[in-house]
């Protein structure tokens, strides 16, 4: 490369929570640059979440953090080609990767869930994640199976 690499920028809490975390969930959540309506959709989820889990007895933030923790991936499959061939090496997954990979797949999920509003949808997608099931749990197993299958070309790792 012949540039440096460019700086992280600094992800300031959300008003709510003081979490981070929650600002990039929001940040990929948001659509054409409004982000007052991704926050307002996050956090109607959330209470939407608090309701559907009362008897859980923990708060609809530990619920969100425990489904994005239940959908990150751990490794993932990339195609190297060697001689000719393209493998599809099993390779481990970077931790800033891991948590991306992980919100974007609950988001693209709960925007393809039928229900009425965005909240809902998404709600309804950290719940069945939560639960380890829907449809972001389901692209994690598949891409472990993925690399399970394809274990013997992990020498090819570059």
């Amino acid at each position: 490369m012949r540039k440096s690499k460019p700086k992280k920028r600094i992800i300031l809490p959300d008003p709510k929570f003081n979490d981070p975390y929650v600002t990039k969930f929001i940040n990929n959540l948001m659509l054409n640059g409004k982000k007052s309506i991704a926050f307002k959709i996050f956090y109607d989820a959330l209470d939407i979440v608090g309701e559907k889990t009362k008897n859980e007895g923990k708060p609809a933030l530990d619920i969100w953090k425990q489904a994005l923790d239940n959908i990150t991936p751990q490794v993932e499959v990339k195609s190297r080609r060697v001689g000719g061939a393209t493998f599809q090496v099993p390779m481990e997954v970077r931790a800033e990767r891991k948590t991306s990979i992980a919100m974007k797949n609950l988001i693209l999920y709960s925007r393809k869930r039928p229900g009425k509003s965005m909240s809902e949808r998404l709600a309804a997608e950290i719940v069945a994640a939560y639960n380890q099931e829907g449809g972001a749990f389901k692209r994690k197993e598949e891409t472990h199976r993925m690399a399970e299958a394809n274990k013997a070309f992990a020498h090819f790792r570059f």
